[in-house]
C-alpha cells in the first residue's frame, strides 16, 4: 500500500472544483468541502475525499439536488424539522445544526430534525459547530442499511453514527464520534482497498456466520451492531442505532430502517419508500442554561486531567479521552499534509479526467 502526501489547501481547492462542475453555488461547494476536509485532517479517512466520487455518481443518477432549496417545514420555538430538498447532506447539515443553535442562543437548547437529505459526512463537524458557541453539540443521522439486528440475518439499519461535543477550557473539545455498527462501513472499504483482513465480530456472512473478508458485504454479508454479539452487549449496539433511527427518520418524515436509500449510485433507491431521503437529528444546548460556562468548562478539565492520570494495566499506555486522537491527527496533518493510498488518488484523478478539473499532482 502506497501513501501520497497532499497540503490541505491542495485537497480544499481540488474538491471544490468538483463540487463546482457539479453545480454547486460557490458558498456550498466551500461548505462541502470543508466537511470532507474535515474527515481527513481528523484521520477519519473513510469519510473524507475518499468518498467524493460517490457523491458524483450520486449526482448523475439525479439523487443529489445541486441547488437544494433548503427550508424549514414545521417550527416551535426550540424545535424544527428541515427539509433538505435532496441536497448534500455536507450543506444540508450545517443549515440545520445552525437553525439549532440559533434557537439555543435564545431559548437555551434547540432541536432540528431533518428529512429528505444525504449522507453528512462526519457526525464530529456538525457537533463541533455548537462547541465552538460554547453549547453541547449533538449530532447523529440515519445510513443505508447494512446492519443486522441482534439474532437477524437481514440488513435492516445503517452504521448510524452519533457524536456528543462539550467545549473544555484549557483543553480541546470532547468529542465522543461513533458508529453504533462495530466498525464504519468506510473501514471496511479501507480495508478492501487495502486487500486486508477484517477483525473478527465487524461482520456477518449471508449465512449469519462470522467473517474476516471484508468483501462479504458486497457478498450478502451484514454488518453487526456495536458489540457483536448478544453475549458482548450487541443488544446495546441496536439500541443506540434504532435512537439514531427514529430521532433521524421517524421524527422527520424521512426514510428509514431497510428504506433508507444507499449511499452506493448503483443500487437503487425502495420502489416503496416511507419517506423523503436520508434523516438527520441536531441538538444544541448553551452551557450557561445549566450553570456558568466558564465553571463548567474548568471542571470538564480537571475531568480530563483526573481521567488522563488513570492508573492503567500497561504503564506505556495512557487513557484516551474522546476526540483526543482526532485533534492530534488534525494538528500533525495541518503541518505535514494528508496522506491518501494510491487507490484514491487515482480514483479521485480519474474522477478529474471525467469532469476536465485539474487532478491531483505529489
Amino acid at each position: 500500500m502506497i501513501f501520497l502526501t497532499f497540503s490541505e489547501q491542495q485537497l480544499r481547492l481540488f474538491t471544490e472544483a468538483v463540487f463546482l462542475k457539479m453545480g454547486c453555488p460557490l458558498a456550498d461547494a466551500q461548505l462541502a468541502a470543508d466537511v470532507l476536509l474535515k474527515s481527513d485532517l481528523r484521520g477519519i479517512d473513510s469519510h473524507g475525499v475518499a468518498r467524493l466520487s460517490g457523491y458524483v455518481r450520486l449526482w448523475e443518477k439525479e439523487r443529489i439536488n445541486a441547488t437544494p432549496n433548503i427550508r424549514i417545514v414545521h417550527e416551535t420555538p426550540t424545535t424544527a424539522t428541515v427539509d433538505g430538498d435532496a441536497g448534500l447532506g455536507l450543506v444540508v447539515a450545517p443549515f440545520a445544526m445552525k437553525v439549532a443553535i440559533e434557537k439555543a442562543k435564545v431559548y437555551g437548547s434547540g432541536w432540528v430534525s431533518v428529512k429528505n437529505s444525504n449522507h453528512f459526512g462526519i457526525a464530529g463537524y456538525h457537533s463541533l459547530l455548537a462547541v465552538q458557541q460554547d453549547m453541547i453539540g449533538i449530532s447523529m443521522t440515519n445510513a443505508s442499511p447494512l446492519v443486522a439486528p441482534t439474532y437477524a440475518n437481514e440488513r435492516l439499519l445503517g452504521t448510524n453514527p452519533m457524536c456528543y461535543g462539550f467545549p473544555a477550557g484549557k483543553y480541546p473539545p470532547v468529542i465522543v464520534d461513533m458508529a453504533t455498527a462495530a466498525a464504519a462501513n468506510g473501514k471496511l472499504e479501507i480495508a478492501q482497498r487495502a486487500k486486508l483482513p477484517i477483525p473478527e465480530g465487524w461482520a456477518q456472512d449471508k449465512d449469519g456466520s462470522n467473517t474476516t473478508d471484508p468483501n462479504e458485504l458486497k457478498a450478502g454479508g451484514s454488518l453487526l451492531p456495536l458489540g457483536s454479539d448478544k453475549d458482548h452487549g450487541s443488544h446495546k449496539g441496536y439500541g443506540l442505532s434504532a435512537t439514531v433511527d427514529i430521532l433521524s427518520a421517524v421524527l422527520s418524515g424521512a426514510n428509514y430502517g431497510p428504506w433508507v436509500p444507499p449511499f452506493v449510485a448503483f443500487l437503487e433507491p425502495s420502489a416503496n419508500p416511507v419517506g423523503q431521503g436520508i434523516g438527520h437529528f441536531f441538538g444544541a444546548m448553551r452551557v450557561d442554561g445549566f450553570r456558568p460556562a466558564q465553571d463548567f468548562k474548568d471542571h470538564l478539565d480537571n475531568w480530563i486531567e483526573r481521567f488522563k492520570s488513570a492508573k492503567t494495566i500497561d504503564p506505556s499506555k495512557k487513557v484516551i479521552i474522546p476526540g483526543e486522537p482526532e485533534y492530534a491527527f488534525e494538528n500533525e496533518r495541518k503541518k505535514n499534509g494528508i496522506p491518501l493510498i494510491d487507490a484514491v488518488v487515482n480514483d479521485l484523478n480519474e474522477l478529474a479526467a471525467k469532469l476536465g478539473v485539474a487532478g491531483l499532482q505529489v
